[in-house]
This record gives C-alpha cells, sequence and structure tokens, in this order.
C-alpha cells in the first residue's frame, strides 16, 4: 500500500519521528469515524532487526546490513501494509533501489528527512547507551557522507522536511500515504505472462486444422467466396472469402508465414498477442488470413 522511507544523520531522531507516525496512522486506522481499509502499519529499523552499530565501522560490514535492510522491505511490501523504513538510508542510491522495489510493487511512496544540525545530533548521540552508539571515527564519517534527500529526485519525491522545532505534517502524511500517486511500473520490469509449454504445437496444430477445413470447402474450390463456416474446437466461427480461386498453396504460405510470426514471438519470451487456447489462435489466423486474401 505505502513505503515511507525515513532519512537523515545518526541521532537525528528519526526513530522518535517513525514511532509519532506509527502511532498516528494506527490511530486512524483504529477510529470508530474509519471507513477505510484498515492497513497493518510495520517499522523496519537496524534495532528490529537485531543490526549493530559496528557494522557501519567499514564498508565491507555494511554491506550486508543494508542487504538486510532491503530484504526486510522487500518481504513486508504489499498492498494491505504500510512499511515505514527507520534508518539513515543515507545514500541516494540505495533510496533508489528501494524507490525501484516500491515502484514494482505498485505501492505509494514518500520520504521524511528528519532534518535536525550535526551538532545537535552529535550531542543526543553522546547521550545514549554504549550499545547504542556508533565509534567516533564512524560516526563522523556518517555525517560526511550522508547524501541529503532531494524533493527534484524522483526517488525521493514527495519530500516532507521536519527539523527539530517543527511538528509532523502527520494529515499530509495520510494523505499522501492514503490517496496519493503511484509511480508508473517501469516496462522493463513488467513480467510477461509465460506461454504454455505446448504453445508451438497449439499454433501449428490449429492453423494446419483451419487450412484442411477452408481446402476441402466448396466456396474455395469452386471460387465463389462469400462467408465460410468453420467449425474449430467447440465454436463456429466464420471467415470472409473473395470471390477468386484460392489453391493450397496459397493457403499454406499463409499459414507458414503466420506461423512464423508468433513463433518468433515465443523464442523471445513474448506471449504476444495470443493467450494460446484454440479457439483465440483460430481466430488469430482467421483475422491474419481474412486481411491478406482480400487485399
Amino acid at each position: 500500500m505505502a513505503l515511507v522511507t525515513i532519512s537523515g544523520y545518526p541521532a537525528s531522531g528519526k526513530t522518535y519521528r517513525a514511532e509519532q507516525l506509527r502511532t498516528y496512522l494506527e490511530g486512524r486506522f483504529s477510529a470508530p469515524d474509519h471507513e477505510g481499509p484498515r492497513l497493518k502499519v510495520v517499522v523496519v529499523s537496524d534495532d528490529s532487526l537485531g543490526v549493530n552499530r559496528s557494522a557501519y565501522d567499514d564498508s565491507r560490514s555494511e554491506k550486508p546490513a543494508r542487504g538486510a535492510a532491503f530484504t526486510a522491505l522487500t518481504r513486508n511490501l504489499g498492498k494491505d501494509t504500510i512499511l515505514i523504513m527507520d534508518g539513515m538510508n543515507y545514500i541516494k542510491g540505495f533510496r533508489y533501489q528501494m524507490h525501484c522495489a516500491g515502484r514494482e510493487a505498485q505501492v505509494r511512496m514518500c520520504t521524511i528527512y528528519v532534518a535536525s544540525p550535526p551538532d545537535e545530533c552529535r550531542k543526543r548521540h553522546e547521550e545514549k547507551d554504549d550499545d547504542k552508539k556508533y565509534k567516533p571515527a564512524t560516526f563522523d564519517n556518517l555525517l560526511m557522507r550522508f547524501e541529503e534527500p532531494n524533493s527534484m529526485a524522483r526517488w525521493d519525491s514527495p519530500l516532507f522536511t521536519v527539523s527539530d522545532t517543527d511538528e509532523m505534517p502527520l494529515e499530509a502524511l495520510w494523505t499522501t500515504i492514503m490517496t496519493g500517486a503511484k509511480a508508473p511500473t517501469n516496462v522493463a520490469v513488467v513480467q510477461n505472462a509465460k506461454p504454455p509449454a505446448d504453445a508451438l504445437q497449439i499454433l501449428e496444430s490449429t492453423a494446419t486444422t483451419v487450412v484442411s477445413l477452408l481446402s476441402s470447402s466448396p466456396a474455395v474450390t469452386s471460387g465463389t467466396g462469400g462467408r465460410v463456416p468453420l467449425p474449430v474446437s467447440s465454436v463456429r466461427m466464420e471467415i470472409n472469402l473473395p470471390a477468386r480461386s484460392i489453391t493450397l498453396s496459397e493457403l499454406q504460405r499463409h499459414k507458414r508465414q503466420f506461423v512464423a510470426v508468433h513463433r518468433k514471438a515465443l523464442s523471445q519470451g513474448a506471449q504476444g498477442s495470443l493467450d494460446w487456447i484454440e479457439e483465440t489462435v483460430a481466430r488469430k489466423f482467421v483475422d491474419y488470413l481474412e486481411s491478406h486474401l482480400n487485399t
């Protein structure tokens, strides 16, 4: 349903803002006057994933930490869930990766940037328990490497920036999460339905049946043309033929061309314009013959 990405310096108050949003959303869903769907609200953070602060001491250990967060994201994205990603999410490439996952899942998305000054973040960090602290060098490195969200970047938009003194824009967030626009799915990630294993056999045998029925029809042998019934499968269909002589070799040539076009689509992994049942293939072939025989 929705993906909310929270970004900010370490100790900027991201978890506090995530809990504010979670509490507000759950309160709206449980309110007696709420008439819409009652969605599940899930918060994913380093703490919920058991990721230690030491994971950010070097890139080798940070990579699996981000991998764990992304795995949790893909596992929780769904039509009945509002997913809040509570973390620094300080690398724009990682935010883009999450955006792509949300786009593929067709959920609404937004970003909350918790914009606390570095000195204030440092002060808060010093007051934390030791197991919640980063090493001093790691903390400084994270501040330096932070890539601020940008409202002009599609993977950060729509962007809500919240400072220490700001109230959370909870009503605006609710509107974005529940009724905001969804990013269009990239054509590259749309998975085509796979044709059945016997698609080629259906294609060939159905086209052969149509040619056989036509070649034995009096309208074809006499050249009178007109509408000719074709009892293919359990469905009766018709084909409109021109008033001229149509030879078996001409019908077979058109059959080979029709089969070749759709065989190529199959070899390229595409379903094409057929759903590969006998009736649909027959209708498509009949349309093909009418357009080519009547020209």
